[in-house]
């Protein structure tokens, strides 16, 4: 059976499946996304996850206002024992405090805001960059391709822990140096999808048929080809997300990140380490080791289900496989 054919039975399957089940005037694409994506059970727990934790995030002065402790307040009588190891988690520490008698739900929180602030502002500026990039390579390719082509192989090739070490040591650790590190070593993989992506949509025929109709260069790449982009971008931003995360955790655990006491999960575990505490206090290392990898998870989740929900051919086989499984229960 040819390609065509197939997705002629596809397509014919779906609105019968969909007949079937409900009567469904029209969709947008849009709304077509939304559908399959709440049908992916694990994007949406996903989804709610995230949720949640931008909410625990957004409400840290909330929580630190009803818990009264200040994410760099010690507390060295209540939140220390005699011998001045931190405290396991009770009525009061809900989860505990650090080697300086803070409280760690507090600078979670506050730690949480960091971790999503930077992952998702690294993204969007990346994401940025890739895509003027990419559009600028694989549109115009000849030299302008060459040279974008080996600068974003040149970026590639460099090794991070290497260079955030020599731009700490001459610049000094900050928020502003951790968000350009994140974002310098981020665009790049975008921006080689988008150019490969560019390369075959200026081959098609609505692109042809712009040029036969007189429309410029510039009309062309901002009407025609990136509006058939912003299924790519939007999964790779997505996915963007919890690489950043996990660059700004690591960076911070080094010293070379969010300069304390400004809390971050990664700062957390680097505290955690200082003289062997996490094994005195083990939830030193799991509160933010688990809230670390809970988050990224789930934006990764959060991703491979947005990249099937946009795919109409995810949305057909989602239907045939609805569609056999019930007819099995018959």
């Amino acid at each position: 059976m040819s390609e065509d054919a197939r997705e002629e039975l596809l397509a014919s399957e779906e609105a019968q499946a969909v007949g079937e089940e409900q009567l469904v005037v029209q969709r947008t694409t849009w709304e077509h996304m939304w559908w399959r994506l709440r049908k992916d059970k694990g994007a949406m727990i996903a989804l709610g996850f995230v949720v949640l934790v931008t909410v625990f995030a957004i409400c840290a002065p909330l929580l630190e206002a009803i818990t009264g402790h200040l994410y760099t307040e010690q507390f060295r009588e209540t939140g220390l024992t005699p011998n001045g190891l931190p405290i396991a988690p009770n009525g009061e520490f809900w989860l505990g405090t650090d080697h300086l008698g803070r409280d760690q739900l507090v600078r979670l929180a506050y730690g949480a805001r960091v971790s999503l602030l930077v992952g998702v502002l690294a993204s969007l500026i990346a994401a940025t960059i890739g895509v003027i990039v990419g559009l600028l390579a694989g549109f115009f390719g000849g030299w302008i391709d060459a040279v974008l082509s080996r600068l974003t192989d040149f970026v590639m090739s460099i090794p991070f822990l290497l260079c955030a070490l020599a731009l700490v040591s001459v610049f000094g650790a900050s928020f502003t140096l951790c968000l350009f590190v994140v974002v310098f070593f981020s665009w790049a993989v975008i921006g080689r999808v988008i150019r490969a992506q560019v390369r075959s949509l200026k081959e098609r025929e609505f692109v042809e048929a712009s040029r036969s109709l007189g429309a410029g260069k510039a009309s062309i790449l901002f009407k025609d080809i990136l509006p058939n982009l912003t299924e790519p971008i939007i999964v790779y931003t997505t996915q963007l997300i919890p690489s950043a995360i996990v660059f700004e955790a690591s960076l911070s655990f080094l010293g070379m990140g969010i300069v304390p006491p400004t809390p971050s999960w990664g700062g957390m575990l680097a505290d955690a380490s200082t003289n062997s505490m996490y094994l005195l206090a083990p939830w030193l290392v799991l509160v933010p080791g688990l809230m670390l990898l809970a988050t990224t998870l789930a934006f990764n989740m959060l991703g491979d289900g947005l990249r099937d929900a946009l795919d109409p051919k995810a949305g057909r086989r989602l239907l045939l496989r609805k569609r056999r499984k019930g007819a099995k229960h018959v």
